[in-house]
């Protein structure tokens, strides 16, 4: 199934369990959705692959099922909020949908916001 989240994203912030991400590494990654599927690439590496789906029931609810890379085999519960060009997911790697954009030390939370690649 096609949606409006479709497309080349490339981060432009990210934080995991309230601490940032390396600026240096932002620019060389890249996420693809496409027709229910996402793939995370570090330069020309594709390093995380799986499914990603909308909840259709709950507003701004997303599931990843990742099947190849270090995420095979989990189910990451997310929160989405999508804006014009800017996409911002918070990822609940422990296994519980996160209930709003913060993070913190111990939370399993990966906060990433995103643009749309042309």
């Amino acid at each position: 199934m096609s949606h409006s989240l479709d497309g080349l994203w490339q981060p432009l912030y990210a934080e995991l369990d309230g601490e940032r991400a390396p600026a240096e590494v932002l620019p060389h990654t890249e996420v693809e959705v496409r027709g229910g599927t996402y793939a995370v690439r570090f330069g020309r590496i594709t390093a995380d692959t799986g499914a990603f789906f909308v909840e259709t029931d709950v507003a701004h609810h997303c599931t990843l099922r990742g099947t190849a890379g270090p995420n095979a085999g989990r189910t990451i519960p997310c929160l989405f909020k999508f804006i014009d060009d800017t996409l911002m997911i918070c990822y609940g790697l422990g296994g519980t949908r996160p209930a709003n954009f913060r993070t913190a030390p111990g939370t399993q939370l990966y906060l990433a916001t995103y643009r749309r690649k042309p």
